[in-house]
């Protein structure tokens, strides 16, 4: 079992300085209102049943502080037949990742640390990084120092050169040895582990999908001096109602469950129900600021909403406007451009915790969307997003691995509309 969950823990890490100024561009009403066409987007989501992507699939949307869609299709489990309901808890994945990124601001907002300070300010680990740099005239892996530290700015825009799992240099072999995310250590030691492991590439100088939001919450607990889950249970979960959504869920929850599905052979086979639940981490010492929490649309939708309203619902104050409006504010620097996957998202640049969309869509293939908009999704395919020119929020769930992007393209087709390009940007 323990070398299992070593196992799931590898899997789940694998995938995915610039002026700050306020998203003007997101507060631009699109020509004309877009209206959410329910009967598409039934058909969309029982066609990803019909044609094997999917088991099970559930939308939830919000549109001018209201309802207007939820549908589901398929099964969240179909050993036991159960359908997928408004209640079923999913596993989201790297949709944890805004909801660390958010903690993180609320103590930029206290002033417990400024963006652009090293790193090692508060994680002193990280103080003499050594930067992978190829192999010499004798086929010896060669090592520099990092030119500049790593900022706090860094981890929150994934420039700070970490690896992700496994790849093609020894620096990745490194990472795999120091098993970093493995699920029996405490935050503290994964930061250490990972301190030891050399960077890809200079800080600051490319965009790479990494570990950098696990070390987000190892920041939150040394700033805080809170255990990261309780923190983020304090500060906004229970403001936000949030009831349901956890790291470690009771054993009453697990028959709402979705069993996780994985594409072998162009078919789905749904996985065991012990390994299907076994991220509720119960029993393991890593609580993962960048994986682990199971949720529901309504309460992931919760936490949209607040993003939607500038960092406000129902009375509970998450974060400022201000805050909210830089995190959805593309953070890369134009001189950025080796960007790894990320032009696969679209027309986009990344903010805090957030790809971010910075025009319309520039071919018939991308993602509908509109500019301003900003997202983020899950290794088991989930998505979610928040439209403020159309004042629209949107929570998509499926528990579909490896990653699926093509049920991204059809649901939001399908919300959208096929030719949807929204108001003009960059």
């Amino acid at each position: 079992m323990h070398g299992t969950r070593m196992a799931l823990a590898m899997m789940l890490a694998s995938p995915g300085f610039a002026m700050v100024f306020p998203p003007a561009h997101a507060q631009t009403a699109p020509a004309a209102a877009l209206k959410v066409d329910t009967a598409r987007i039934d058909a969309a989501l029982k066609a990803m049943i019909a044609d094997g992507r999917a088991a099970g699939t559930s939308a939830l949307i919000w549109q001018d502080g209201r309802e207007v869609y939820f549908g589901s299709a398929g099964m969240a489990d179909r050993e036991a037949k159960h359908p997928m309901l408004r209640d079923t808890i999913a596993q989201i994945y790297s949709m944890t990742k805004p909801v660390t990124g958010v903690a993180l601001m609320q103590l930029w907002e206290a002033g417990k640390f400024r963006l652009d300070d090293p790193l090692a300010k508060y994680l002193p680990e990280y103080a003499a990084m050594r930067v992978y740099a190829g192999k010499d005239a004798a086929g010896q892996s060669r090592y520099v120092p990092a030119e500049r530290p790593i900022t706090v700015r860094d981890i929150l825009r994934h420039t700070a050169g970490f690896a992700y799992g496994a790849g093609p240099t020894p620096a990745h072999d490194a990472y795999v040895a120091a098993e970093p995310l493995a699920l029996t250590i405490p935050l503290a030691e994964a930061s250490k582990r990972l301190a030891g492991v050399p960077l890809l590439y200079q800080p600051g100088t490319q965009w790479e999908y990494s570990i950098a939001v696990d070390v987000q919450a190892a920041l939150v607990e040394k700033l805080s001096g809170q255990p990261f889950a309780a923190y983020v249970q304090t500060h906004i979960f229970e403001p936000l109602k949030m009831t349901e959504t956890a790291w470690r869920q009771p054993d009453a929850r697990l028959p709402r469950f979705a069993a996780m599905n994985v594409k072998k052979d162009g078919k789905l086979a749904q996985q065991a129900a012990a390994e299907a639940q076994m991220l509720n981490f119960r029993d393991h010492a890593l609580t993962p600021g960048g994986f682990g929490l199971a949720s529901t649309l309504d309460d992931y939708q919760r936490f949209a909403r607040m993003l939607l309203n500038e960092g406000t619902l129902d009375g509970a104050r998450i974060l400022k406007p201000s805050t909210v409006r830089m995190m959805a504010t593309d953070q890369l620097d134009p001189a950025i451009k080796e960007r790894a996957w990320l032009p696969g998202k679209g027309h986009v640049g990344f903010g805090f915790d957030f790809a971010v969309r910075k025009g319309q869509p520039l071919t018939a293939q991308e993602n509908r969307g509109a500019t301003g908009e900003y997202f983020w999704d899950g290794m088991a395919s989930t998505l979610f997003w928040v439209d403020p020119a159309n004042r629209l929020t949107a929570v998509f769930f499926v528990q579909t691995i490896p990653y699926d992007g093509t049920l991204h393209r059809d649901f939001r087709a399908a919300v959208y509309g096929a030719d949807y390009k929204g108001p003009p940007g960059d």
